[in-house]
Order: C-alpha cells, then structure tokens, then sequence
C-alpha cells in the first residue's frame, strides 16, 4: 500500500509578522524501487542527494557520483550509498568508471543523468566561449555520451532500463545563456532517445523542476524561501521533487516515457490565463 504523511514546514523567516507555510507530503517508504540499482550522476548534494536519499528509502540500491570527493563520501555515508568521483565533462573517463559503477552496483538498472551547472551569466553579453563551453560539457555532452555508453550496455545484454534526465523549467523558456540552450536540448534528447528505445524495453523521462533550494541556486531550506515568481509564492524543496523522480523510475510508471515533467505548478504554461491568477 502507499502511505502518505503531511508535514508542515516554515519557508520563510518572519517579514512584517507574516509567515509563509506549505504542507509538503511525502509518501512512505513503501519498497517502491525493490530491485533497482541505480546509478545518480551528480548525487552528492541538492537535488541529487535528495533523490538518492528517497530511492534508498524505497529500496533501491544506490551509486552516487560527482567529482567532490570529500562531499560524496560525506553523503554516501548520511544515507547509507555507494559513491565513486566523476568529472561527467570528461566522456574519456566513461568506460572505466561505468565499468566500476556496474560492478559495484551488481548490473545497473537505472540512470539518472543529473549533473548540471549554471554560471548565470547576467547578459548575452557575459557569455564567454569559456562559460559557454563549460556548461555545454557538463549538461549535454557529459549527459549524452554516459546515457549512449549506458544504453549501449543496456542493448548488448539484453536487458531492459530506465533512464531519468534532469532539466529545467527553464527548457521550455527562451533563453540568452547557455544553461537554458542545454535544458532545451536536454528535451529534445529525451524524447527522441525514448522513441527510439522504447521496443527495447528501455523507458527515458525527464523531470524539469522551477526554482529549487541548491547551491547551484543560492536558495537554503532553512532561509527564506519566498520567490513571488514562482507559482506558490516560495521555491521549492529537492525532496518535492524527488517524490516526483522516484515515480517516474519505478515500475509504477511502466506506461510513461518520452516525457518531460515540469515540476512549477504551471509557472511556464504559455496561457492567458495568467493574467487572472
């Protein structure tokens, strides 16, 4: 059966004796992803972290990488994972550390392409060939030859598999930097990859999560979370949207694939209708 508790946190500090509440729920661990053996690129902080520590939750065997070390031990061991330090950029070092990360692992099963950056360049004008080249390495180019490796082993043995890319609401925006570029792309790859796999039993979707507590984003769970721009008023939590990643890895989304979920409440739906909310 699958439970669910309510729980109440503050998500922002005090401000003219106002206080913004959200109830956040969270399902209960219920051996959602008994028999997975996932590999998370990116896992040892933010969303990621949030991710490996619910598919442990539920059952899951999990491997972490990132190319912080020292973060990666420190995560691994809070919720009880396998880690191994990877520069995504670096596609040379693909073969042998997904050799490793399989052995370890016992046969992956799933891929969660979630590595990311953004130099949040403030103009067209502050883009570099540098930035440029840097966020391209690491968001779509690391992304797209460690889920062609993979698929590639996938193939050879037969097996099926399931494949989950983080973008970006920022993927269905126009946008003048790099980041959104790669988000954009990011879609396009999930969707063809999944049409083009899905007789093989391999399933590949994409969460597209709006403003969320991270480093990468500047926003702390314990600060104040208040972001007007967003559909709730406040930024979202990684374990929100972790909720929503193990869904769509488990055998209960059998049916799903090429999709892109956008976790914003409708903040980039293109409508009119805004005008009245």
């Amino acid at each position: 059966m699958y439970f669910i508790k309510q729980i109440k946190r503050v998500l922002c500090l005090f401000q003219k004796e106002q206080v913004t509440y959200a109830n956040i729920t969270y399902s209960t661990p219920a051996n959602l992803l008994a028999g997975k053996k996932i590999l998370i690129i990116g896992g040892g902080r933010g969303l990621g972290a949030a991710m490996a520590e619910k598919f442990v939750n539920e059952g899951a065997d999990v491997l972490i990488s990132g190319r912080n070390n020292k973060m990666l031990k420190e995560t691994s061991e809070k919720i009880g994972c396998k880690y191994l330090a990877l520069d995504v950029s670096d596609v040379q070092s693909h073969d042998d550390f997904i050799r490793q990360a399989d052995e370890s692992l016992g046969g992956m099963n799933v891929l969660v392409n979630n590595a990311g950056i953004s130099l949040h360049e403030r103009t067209f004008f502050d883009v570099t060939p540098d930035s440029f080249d840097e966020q391209i390495n690491v968001n779509l180019k690391g992304s797209f030859f460690m889920a062609q490796k993979i698929i590639s082993l996938w193939l050879k043995r037969k097996q099926a598999g399931t494949i989950l890319f983080t973008s970006s609401e920022t993927g269905e925006m126009a946008d003048y930097r790099p980041y959104g570029f790669t988000k954009a792309m990011i879609n396009s790859m999930t969707q063809g990859l999944a049409c083009m796999f899905a007789k093989k039993g391999i399933r590949i979707n994409a969460i597209a999560p709006g403003v969320t507590c991270s480093d990468m984003t500047g926003r702390k769970a314990d600060d104040d979370l208040t972001f007007r721009k967003n559909a709730l008023g406040r930024v979202y939590l990684p374990e929100e949207v972790a909720e929503t990643a193990a869904f769509l890895i488990s055998e209960c989304s059998g049916c799903i694939s090429g999709q892109i979920l956008t976790c914003n409440n409708g903040r980039s739906i293109n409508t009119r209708l805004k005008q009245y909310s």
